[in-house]
């Protein structure tokens, strides 16, 4: 039978949009941007289960949760990508490749920033589970399939006391999680606003294009009806 230890007091120590069972389940699921039902999962050897939808602040939860508890050592990436952010993708990464300078090597997303993780979080995170990528997929049959089947692999519980994070002043970090508000999203609102400025910039463009446009058929017409006008004269002053 794999060996088992106790997770850190209170797991899961980060506070977030998932569902948790019995902490000595060996798999731990995010479908990324899809909400699928996690009792199945649970049931079939998943220790938590949820969403994730931020390149950021969405991944350095997920890791507190998995470096708190050694018996996590799969972590089935799932569900529909999330667009702009592709937090997917960036959770992969952040796996295979790390950071610099703060930033996940290898994330293509908005704002795959780092704050609130330390390089040894990451190591351990890198070091204690394997990364299975199932991408795409929403479907509860096909997800619970592959979470039993990691199951049965289970190695047992990872070497090392578990690691809790403890982030910012002591009263952020007595909060449960202690994860602290990151820049990162100021800077996604920043983005949208600049995205909703260019966009009303580009509208405006197209509006004047089209007054001009409909200002130019206008003058068109007119000089038309002049000209035919004109002629019209000059062939009734000649018939007479």
């Amino acid at each position: 039978m794999a060996n088992k230890v106790k997770p850190a007091a209170g797991w899961p120590v980060v506070k977030g949009e998932y569902e948790s069972g019995n902490p000595e389940n060996p798999v731990a699921v995010t479908t990324c941007g899809s909400h699928v039902k996690g009792a199945g999962q649970l049931a079939a050897g998943a220790a938590i289960t949820g969403p994730h939808k931020t390149e950021n602040l969405g991944i350095e939860k997920i890791v507190a949760n998995v470096i708190s508890n050694p018996n996590i050592r799969f972590l089935l990436v799932t569900g529909a990508e999330v667009k702009g952010h592709i937090s997917g993708e960036a959770i992969i990464m952040i796996h295979k490749n790390g950071i610099k300078d703060n930033r996940i090597v290898g994330a293509s997303g908005a704002i795959p920033y780092i704050e609130n993780l330390p390089d040894d979080a990451i190591k351990r995170f890198q070091a204690q589970i394997q990364v299975v990528e199932m991408m795409g997929t929403e479907d509860e049959g096909a997800i619970i399939a592959k979470v039993k089947e990691l199951a049965a692999k289970d190695p047992g519980a990872f070497a090392g006391e578990p690691m809790i994070i403890q982030v910012g002043e002591k009263e952020e970090a007595a909060e449960v999680g202690g994860v602290k508000p990151m820049s990162a999203e100021i800077a996604t609102i920043q983005a949208r606003i600049k995205g909703i400025q260019a966009q009303t910039i580009d509208i405006g463009n197209m509006n004047k294009l089209m007054a001009g446009i409909y200002s130019g058929k206008i003058e068109g017409i007119l000089i038309g009806l002049v000209f035919g006008l004109t002629v019209l004269g000059i062939i009734i002053i000649g018939g007479v």
